[in-house]
């Protein structure tokens, strides 16, 4: 349990470096946030193809002569492929605002608040959504959450002078967007093969993503890019997002599930970390506090709601 359990610390911490090394590169090129989320899923996919076709061809040998649902493309049906489409959507609709949060406010704050908050309205919206009631511990998470949330924009006023209200729009778009996420995985994606998931989630985001790119002109933003930044954007997506996703789900095989939502809680406090020793973001006392706060409460709504817990990368 102690080998999965760092598995799953270092896939956060893997996850952890996406909003920084975006950071660099919306600083360093005219790359649009949008353009980074296209590119980091095309780079990605063919690596998850090859993680599904390992995992299908897993099944086939485990059901010789049996037609198991997710060994192989043909097995899917319209039915099966419709939440994973919704899926896609939802991730299309969270790479591009996760990632325009950065660039538009920092990656330390952009990342607390759009992965932390998840969680919690999970907890909560499991009640009416999927008729399971809430604790008290879980609607004192979710209040917890609020005043967390609000001393990290306060934090994020003093220390850039300004409100940052755009980022921290779009911040609050990818929670909001990643919940939605969450709820359609855990209600439609039972028993489905782990990788055939992903694979078609991203394969679909990409494709919403590039008719969006390509008409609000996001691909001229590529003639600024220079070898290392091309390095940078390999680097999103292979390390931190197959890299990470591939050590999470190896965790998982030997961690109880409660166990990994705790640690996956590291994510965001990896990147504030990174942020303040790389890129000089600095949250101040309050946005310190308020991040111990809100990571409180997603601890909580991890260990005590009824929603198990799910991880993304940042």
């Amino acid at each position: 349990m102690i080998q999965g359990a760092l598995l799953i610390a270092l896939a956060a911490l893997l996850w952890a470096t996406t909003g920084i090394v975006a950071k660099f590169l919306f600083t360093g090129s005219d790359l649009q946030a949008i353009t980074l989320a296209l590119l980091r899923l095309l780079v990605a996919l063919p690596f998850f193809w090859l993680l599904m076709r390992r995992e299908q061809k897993q099944l086939q040998d485990a059901n010789p002569g049996q037609l198991v649902p997710g060994s192989s493309l043909r097995t899917l049906t319209f039915k099966t492929l419709l939440p994973l489409a919704a899926m896609g959507l939802f991730q299309a609709f969270y790479q591009g605002s996760y990632l325009l949060a950065v660039d538009l406010t920092g990656a330390g704050i952009a990342t607390l608040i759009s992965l932390c908050l998840p969680p919690v309205l999970v907890a909560i919206l499991a009640a009416p959504l999927l008729g399971e009631k809430p604790g008290l511990l879980t609607v004192l998470s979710a209040i917890a959450a609020i005043l967390g949330t609000s001393m990290l924009v306060i934090s994020d006023m003093e220390t850039a002078g300004s409100f940052r209200v755009a980022g921290i729009l779009m911040a609050l778009l990818a929670a909001a967007v990643y919940t939605g996420f969450t709820l359609t995985s855990r209600h439609n994606s039972a028993g489905m093969p782990v990788f055939t998931t992903a694979f078609i989630c991203f394969f679909t985001a990409a494709l919403i993503l590039l008719p969006v790119v390509a008409l609000s002109g996001g691909f001229d933003g590529l003639a600024t890019l220079q070898a290392r930044h091309w390095l940078m954007v390999v680097y999103i997506g292979v390390v931190p997002t197959c890299l990470g996703y591939l050590l999470f789900f190896k965790g998982m095989q030997n961690t109880p599930a409660t166990l990994s939502s705790i640690i996956v809680t590291l994510e965001p406090l990896f990147v504030a970390l990174l942020a303040w020793i790389i890129l000089g973001e600095v949250l101040g006392p309050t946005g310190i506090l308020g991040a111990v706060i809100l990571t409180v409460a997603v601890i909580i709504a991890s260990r005590y709601g009824k929603t198990p817990g799910t991880s993304e990368e940042g």
